[in-house]
Order: C-alpha cells, then sequence, then structure tokens
C-alpha cells in the first residue's frame, strides 16, 4: 500500500542538505530497503501558487491557500505492507522529532 508522508514544521527548516545529515542518512536507508517510491523538498511557501476555477473562471493566487502556522516543507511517497509499517518508517524519519509527519495512504481511483 501506498503512503503520501507530508513533512511539516512550524518554522521552515535550513535547506541546505549538509545542514540535515539525519535527514539524508534516512533517505539513503529508505531508498535501500524500497520503502520511500519518491520524496523531495518544497521549496518556501512564498513560492507556491493557488489554483481554483469559480464559476468557471480561473482564479490564481500567489502563495498558499492558507495562511497556517505549520509550513509542510517536504513530502515522501511510501510502500509499505499496512499502516503499521508506515508509522515505523514515519518514527525513524528527524522530522518526526522537530515538526510531525502526516501519513495518508493513497486510493486507487
Amino acid at each position: 500500500m501506498k503512503y503520501l508522508m507530508l513533512v511539516c514544521t512550524d518554522t521552515a527548516p535550513d535547506t541546505d542538505p549538509a545542514a540535515a545529515p539525519d535527514i539524508e542518512a534516512w533517505v539513503a536507508e529508505r531508498d535501500g530497503s524500497g520503502q520511500r517510491v519518491l520524496g523531495s523538498r518544497l521549496a518556501e511557501v512564498s513560492a507556491a501558487t493557488t489554483v481554483r476555477v469559480r464559476d468557471g473562471e480561473l482564479l490564481l493566487t500567489d502563495g498558499p491557500f492558507a495562511e497556517t502556522r505549520e509550513v509542510i516543507v517536504g513530502f515522501d511517497l511510501l510502500e509499505c505492507t499496512d499502516l503499521d509499517e508506515a508509522v515505523e518508517v514515519a518514527r525513524r524519519h528527524p522530522m518526526a522529532y522537530e515538526g510531525r509527519l502526516e501519513l495518508r495512504p493513497l486510493v486507487d481511483l
């Protein structure tokens, strides 16, 4: 089963990969195990564009959809047998100790 893991924090972390060796080690370990299908850091919130269509009109807004205290700074797509395995993978992610990780199962359409 695939799970999307959103990496959330109250402040944007340092974006220099060399400043996050624990995260780089976690990525290497998960990639080596085949549990991490895809993942990336996200650009700063200020680089976001919100897309909406209302009454057939395209509405674009610079920035995130909603102003919130938390910042989604990255994501990983995990391949796990079940939620318990996904939780164990997330538990070892360094951001679990500084921010929070949200797991969402993907739904086949």
